[in-house]
């Protein structure tokens, strides 16, 4: 079956998300409710959308485009980490088998056509003739099968994207067939290059693919090839002319500039030093007064899939974060509301479980865990921990993401003072960067941290790998770093993961959902939005359901728009 026609068969309700159902229907998710920064800013992204239409032309090839970035990248290979440090550039440097516009259909790339068979249990994909990765080596299914394999031991959640893959067949060089032990309904959507980067197997297959030298000098299968890295300053990503989509990509290079701090961000933005912030780490104040910039657009448009949920993470292999009264104790004396209204200025959503408000299988019947502090104390004295004569019950270290400081950092000061009345003596822990926070939380050495993770379109991708004991695993970041433990929520995440009847698979989820609430192995805070900022002259820019973190081969520089 050529990709763009759906296979016969009956049709699948909302929640799915598998290929046949996504072509007959196209935008099946429910779109995140913007939430205006500041008065008029959906007025301008209407405008921005319009102007562009307006701009029509020929694309252009040639320029180069200044991508903010603000912390050191790990690595620049997305099949070992996640995060948007290392996946913004990572789907420049990669290709994937599909990739999604903002209709949540899946589109050809790297493979051009496939077919699934009725049972849902084998996916037969094509591949572009004649793709070559940045070394001029031939892309084969050898490659395909490779990677699938090294994202599902390596990456975060690859074992619960592919955890129903049992064999991949590579019957020729330009045909792959994936081969599930039960449906997977996210598999389509875990094949974007976002998660399955198709990777040179004569480059990474030597042995321990975390510690491949290539990992941070990549040689990829994606429209800008590696040029060179300086750590703390920036990044060169390169045209790559031998790209399978003739004439593309059009803009001669990409260069992300590391720069830390919002005020340096936001001037950068507005001196034109960048021309693109997506997942704007800002302040919000400061995106309010770029809104009004007549240089540059201010969007909430795209990131349908992402479901960002903010939450404050325990680490359960210690005492006293190993009781579930000390941690419902935490969660009752934080005042979410203050938050939401006062923090961020009315800006964010109430989040009150592990999938987000927006998604198709939010479970609305959970404890919100509104401020209490008449029973987090009572909690807290039925746990044993009694207050000293200065009034502190126990001492905590408390860490945080360094990414938007509105998000991550002022939530955690709020936190010093607010768990203080409660008898919690939270000391401040701040990471210089992205490289020591993930050091400090992959491998355990914290109390609690401020953090988020997204929902990543199905919660077979993005929710599962934060819940499943499985998934606990020492060095990796964005996994079950809290070391939360159930059986019966790894029982209803595995069902859910292979049910093909989406009426079960809500309910599945529902229970799941119910669950995590109860234990609190983190605490939940808010749902944030994601704002991209560009400069008008921008053609192309992502505003699909993954937002920035699609390919950028389209993107170029209008002309005729330079004044």
């Amino acid at each position: 079956m050529a990709a763009g026609r759906r296979r016969s068969g009956r049709r699948r309700p909302v929640g799915l998300w598998d290929e046949s159902y996504l072509y007959e229907h196209g935008a099946i998710m429910l779109t995140r409710t913007l939430h205006s920064i500041g008065n008029g800013i959906c007025g301008i992204a209407l405008a921005a959308a319009m102007a562009a239409s307006g701009h029509a032309q020929t694309p252009l090839r040639g320029g180069t485009l200044n991508v903010l970035s603000t912390t050191n990248i790990i690595t620049l290979n997305p099949a070992i980490v996640s995060g948007v440090a290392t996946a913004t550039p990572g789907t420049q440097l990669f290709a994937g088998l599909v990739e999604y516009g903002s209709d949540w259909k899946p589109k050809p790339y790297l493979a051009q056509s496939w077919e699934i068979s009725k049972d849902g249990l084998t996916y037969t994909f094509h591949l572009v003739k004649n793709a070559v990765f940045h070394d001029g080596q031939p892309i084969t299914s050898a490659d395909v099968a490779f990677s699938l394999e090294a994202v599902k031991k390596n990456h975060p959640f690859g074992q619960s994207m592919f955890g129903a893959v049992k064999a991949v067949d590579t019957p020729s060089p330009d045909t792959v067939v994936i081969h599930l032990s039960a449906p997977a309904p996210a598999l389509m959507l875990s094949l974007s290059p976002l998660f399955m980067p198709v990777m040179p197997k004569h480059i990474y297959d030597t042995g321990n693919i975390r510690s491949n030298p290539h990992n941070n000098a990549p040689v990829g299968s994606g429209p800008f090839k590696f040029k060179e890295y300086k750590p703390g300053q920036y990044l060169v990503l390169e045209r790559f002319d031998k790209f399978f989509r003739p004439g593309r990509p059009y803009l001669d290079r990409i260069v992300y500039t590391i720069i830390k701090g919002s005020t340096e961000q936001t001037l950068a933005i507005k001196r034109g030093d960048v021309q693109l912030s997506g997942f704007s780490p800002i302040g919000l104040q400061d995106v309010k007064r770029l809104q009004k910039d007549s240089r540059v657009i201010v969007t909430q448009k795209g990131y349908q899939a992402i479901g960002p949920l903010y939450w404050l993470e325990f680490n359960m292999r210690k005492a006293p974060y190993n009781d579930v009264r000390v941690r419902r104790a935490i969660a009752y004396a934080i005042d979410k509301q203050f938050i939401r209204s006062k923090l961020q200025l009315g800006l964010t959503l109430q989040a009150k479980g592990p999938i987000a408000s927006e998604s198709p299988f939010f479970e609305p019947d959970q404890n919100p865990y509104d401020l209490d502090l008449a029973k987090a104390n009572k909690l807290l004295n039925e746990a044993g921990l009694k207050p000293n004569a200065q009034g502190i019950r126990f001492t905590a270290r408390m860490d945080w993401l360094p990414s938007n400081r509105d998000y991550y950092q002022v939530t955690a000061e709020y936190m010093k003072p607010q768990l203080r009345k409660i008898g919690i003596d939270v000391q401040l822990r701040p990471a210089p960067d992205f490289s020591t926070w993930a050091q400090r939380i992959s491998n355990w050495d914290f109390d609690m941290d401020v953090t988020a993770a997204y929902n990543y379109g199905d919660p077979t991708i993005g929710v599962a790998r934060t819940y499943m004991s499985s998934n606990i695993r020492k060095g990796l970041v964005f996994s079950n770093t809290e070391g939360y433990a159930n059986p019966k929520v790894d029982e209803l995440l595995s069902a859910a993961a292979v049910e093909g009847d989406p009426a079960r698979r809500k309910k599945l989820y529902s229970e799941f959902q119910k669950l995590v609430n109860s234990d609190v192995p983190v605490a939940f805070l808010f749902e944030g939005p994601i704002v991209t900022i560009y400069d008008k002259r921008l053609r192309n820019v992502p505003l699909g359901i993954w937002g920035t973190l699609s390919p950028m081969d389209a993107v170029y520089w209008d002309k005729k728009a330079e004044n």
